[in-house]
């Protein structure tokens, strides 16, 4: 790893609220959005939604700015399971500026262990974040 790259540190408030997401009784899609606040260099809490899909999801998401997003989705399997598989989604869009794409991209790792989650996706455009595109990418897992 380059000594160039910034790995910013996660908000301890933002590591509790993860923690607390991550073991949510409800059953409808939500999603944590996160951004890197470059004078403290830390990853901190942007936003919360509840009942969001992910096309009302992808209209929240700057066009021009990375971020990162933890949604809990509910996913119809199949064979007719149903399961609530917490995505980790990096949004680095095509245009924005390579210092802003190296802080996210040197923070994304850590921040994906801190959140412990293991369907992690990124996007390059937000028109990516579709209904489909999270059915295909989460039928890998089965």
């Amino acid at each position: 790893m380059s000594d160039s790259l910034v790995v910013c540190e996660v908000d301890p408030e933002l590591k509790e609220k993860l923690r607390k997401f991550r073991f949510r009784k409800e059953t409808d899609n939500a999603a944590i959005i996160m951004k890197v606040d470059k004078d403290r260099q830390m990853v901190v809490l942007e936003e919360e939604f509840q009942n969001i899909s992910p096309e009302e999801l992808k209209m929240e998401l700057p066009e021009r700015q990375p971020r990162f997003v933890v949604y809990s989705y509910k996913y119809m399997h199949a064979d007719g399971r149903v399961s609530y598989p917490l995505c980790f989604i990096f949004s680095s869009p095509v245009g924005c500026k390579p210092e802003q794409q190296m802080m996210y991209a040197g923070s994304k790792n850590r921040l994906v262990q801190t959140a412990e989650l293991t369907k992690v996706f990124e996007i390059r455009t937000t028109d990516d974040l579709t209904e489909a595109w999270l059915q295909e990418k989460l039928s890998f897992f089965r």
